[in-house]
């Protein structure tokens, strides 16, 4: 059987996407059970409803309390039988029961070499221009473990982008979205041919 992935998107869900198309090809051991957004109009939502994904909106607005939205994302995540549960371009820290009923089972990409230019305000275009600024040579993607800290779980892989002389945040941005995509399926079939 496949192992089951739950999928928590913010905005367009791109990694969601290839994680889903990666998830169709044969000898794929994986399948996307759920795709859960802390946003109503997210692009990732929109995009598991046409593709016939279970797909939930939870957020401050549907649980005011902490506490409620961290135990109705366990419930979900239980009740479709999530044996792995991705972070990808999810905006918000998870809660303590999802982290405790997940431990070693959640994982998130990051779009530097951590533990470069990861934590609290390392998201989106704040990546690309911290690392410009920094002067790295090569940048790239992380999938990492998800913790009570932002980015600061064990790295489980990278894939390395040259950071070229002529690159802005936008281009090297577009880059290492491309080794994102690849990345990331990998990793969920790694995971799931241990299982």
């Amino acid at each position: 059987m496949a192992m089951q992935v739950a999928v928590l998107v913010s905005h367009g869900g791109s990694n969601f996407r290839a994680l889903h198309w990666a998830s169709s090809v044969v000898g794929a051991r994986f399948a996307v059970c759920l795709a859960v957004s802390n946003n109503s109009l997210s692009g990732g939502l929109a995009y598991a409803r046409e593709q016939n994904i279970p797909a939930l909106h939870l957020s401050g607005r549907t649980h005011p309390a902490a506490a409620a939205l961290d135990a109705a994302l366990v419930d979900s995540l239980v009740a479709c039988g999530a044996d792995l549960v991705v972070t990808a371009g999810y905006m918000k820290k998870l809660g303590p029961l999802t982290l405790a009923r997940y431990a070693g089972r959640i994982i998130n990409i990051h779009p530097s070499l951590l533990p470069r230019h990861g934590g609290p305000g390392m998201y989106g275009l704040a990546v690309h221009q911290a690392v410009l600024a920094s002067g790295d040579t090569v940048s790239g993607p992380s999938v990492h473990y998800v913790t009570a800290d932002y980015d600061a779980g064990e790295v489980i892989a990278q894939r390395e982008v040259p950071v070229l002389p002529s690159d802005t945040a936008e281009t090297l941005a577009a880059r290492v979205l491309v080794a994102e995509h690849q990345l990331l399926p990998e990793v969920v079939q790694r995971f799931a041919t241990q299982a």
